[in-house]
């Protein structure tokens, strides 16, 4: 793979030779089946014959004259290969039944029931390839692994970052509450069902025996919670939202500048008496108020209005100039400005990906999780629908009259 453009068919990832069974669609469970396809497994995304839910959802480009698939599709199901099955008929279930024995895992991401109504439910697949992980990414688990009373109950990432607690921390310092602009709840879940994947995989190749992976939203947001989750347990306290600002640090929050915001965060009391230098108050340093961090906290809107006098009368660019290296500091960056990055582009975390029709490159965020010997990393544009179904049966060694494309 050249810098930061996507143009091999092989991968060189640490996980090359796994080979996963992608039944996911939205965006938890293809997010989880990515990160492993990024790592170098071989993932097979089976789709149904419509498609994934987001596959035709865009956006799409003005260039593109196929609409195979829109962004959102594009950017979680890089690096697979697409096989169309409709599991809702007797062949297609033989011909998944046929593909389980030459997978080292599964992933859905369905209501709990709906595998097992199918006849494909996690001990059925086993009893055919017992190394099988298996993971599930639900609303509220699965009841093998605790049964939740809303178990049944369908869940967005809206409804989990509500749930677990997410939404209740996030907000406004007046109390208005906000959910996390990314989709969190269906991101973090995927990162931590990958997680849990690779420690089964390890111990199924050391014990022969493969098992259930259980990771359920709530859970996941609640364990993003974890700080909010002590405080009650140690003081009775109801953490609500602070805005920018953090509960133990001071300063701490994102700044107006004149044609901007920064983010600044000073964590000890060496630091704070650097900053008090760099923006030309040195004598703030031996003020009483501010002399230790809880002393800041106890005069928090003092410090506030401090940097806020100081950050208003600057633009951005000589905040960075006068404390970037010294004190922690960072732009509050759109888009527009993440493209420009420098950093961006060394770290190749946006890659040029082709679109199927040969219209102009697409990119994509890249794979953030980086190594030396065995690259990761975006080498495979995102499939069309059912585009390797033949050499996928092939593969397997399944043959049937006609394969679903």
């Amino acid at each position: 793979m050249t810098a930061a453009t996507a143009n091999s068919k092989n991968s060189t990832g640490p996980l090359k030779g796994l080979r996963v069974l992608d039944l996911t669609q939205a965006l938890a469970g293809p997010y989880c089946a990515m990160l492993l396809a990024d790592l170098g497994a071989d993932v097979i995304k089976v789709e149904p014959p419509r498609g994934d839910l987001t596959r035709f959802a865009g956006p799409f480009t003005p260039e593109d004259k196929e609409y195979a698939y829109g962004g959102y599709f594009a950017s979680v199901n890089r690096n697979k290969r697409s096989i169309v099955l409709d599991l809702k008929l007797d062949d297609d279930r033989k011909t998944l039944m046929a593909l389980v024995p030459t997978a080292d895992v599964l992933i859905e991401n369905s209501r709990a029931g709906v595998m097992e109504r199918l006849g494909l439910g996690y001990e059925t697949l086993a009893a055919a390839n017992p190394k099988l992980v298996y993971a599930a990414i639900r609303g509220f688990g699965d009841p093998r692994t605790g049964k939740s009373p809303y178990a049944e109950w369908p869940a967005y990432d809206v409804v989990a970052q509500a749930m677990g607690g997410l939404v209740s921390v996030t907000g406004l310092a007046d109390g208005t509450v906000i959910k996390c602009g990314p989709s969190v709840a269906d991101i973090f879940s995927g990162t931590l069902a990958a997680v849990g994947l690779l420690a089964a995989i390890l111990h199924a190749r050391q014990s022969g025996r493969g098992q259930f992976v259980d990771v359920a939203m709530y859970d996941a947001m609640l364990s993003l919670c974890e700080g909010a989750a002590y405080w009650y347990s140690y003081h009775g306290v109801v953490n609500r939202p602070t805005g920018n600002g953090h509960p133990m640090i001071s300063p701490f929050d994102i700044y107006p500048t004149k044609d901007g915001n920064c983010a600044i965060a000073v964590a000890t009391d060496s630091h704070w008496k650097l900053l008090c230098e760099l923006i030309g108050k040195p004598e703030l340093a031996k003020d009483d108020r501010f002399g230790s961090n809880i002393m800041r906290l106890g005069n928090r809107a003092a410090v506030n209005e401090i940097m806020l006098e100081w950050t208003k009368s600057h633009t951005t660019a000589e905040v960075m100039n006068a404390l970037a290296g010294k004190i922690s500091v960072g732009p509050v960056n759109d888009m527009a400005a993440i493209y420009l990055d420098p950093h961006v582009a060394a770290r190749e975390m946006l890659v040029d990906v082709e679109q199927p029709d040969g219209s102009r490159p697409v990119k994509l965020a890249g794979e953030p999780i980086k190594m030396t010997a065995t690259p990761t990393g975006i080498y495979r544009r995102p499939p069309k629908l059912g585009e390797h179904t033949d050499e996928i049966l092939a593969e397997a060694g399944v043959v049937r009259e006609k394969a679903a494309k």
